[in-house]
């Protein structure tokens, strides 16, 4: 008898939790648009690293060092501020 109402009672799953404002994985962070100066010191920094190479470094290393390792989608991504 016991069993038969905890089976009655609604559980409710994390995917019902989610609002429409999320995204697929339901980690938005909606960023503003008036930004702190640390966090725009941030991003700018984020920037100017996700770039390749360049062209001398693969000279200089014997083409040993091909690609930026750290490159980052803005959309698969994200900086973690």
């Amino acid at each position: 008898l016991a069993r038969n109402s905890s089976l009655s009672t609604k559980t409710t799953l994390p995917s019902e939790d989610i609002t429409p404002s999320d995204n697929r994985r339901g980690n938005t962070v909606n960023m503003p648009s008036h930004k702190t100066f640390r966090t725009k010191q941030k991003l700018a920094k984020a920037q100017k690293q996700n770039r390749p190479i360049p062209q001398w470094i693969r000279l200089r290393t014997g083409n040993t060092i091909r690609y930026n390792a750290k490159r980052r989608h803005w959309r698969k991504t994200r900086i973690g501020i």
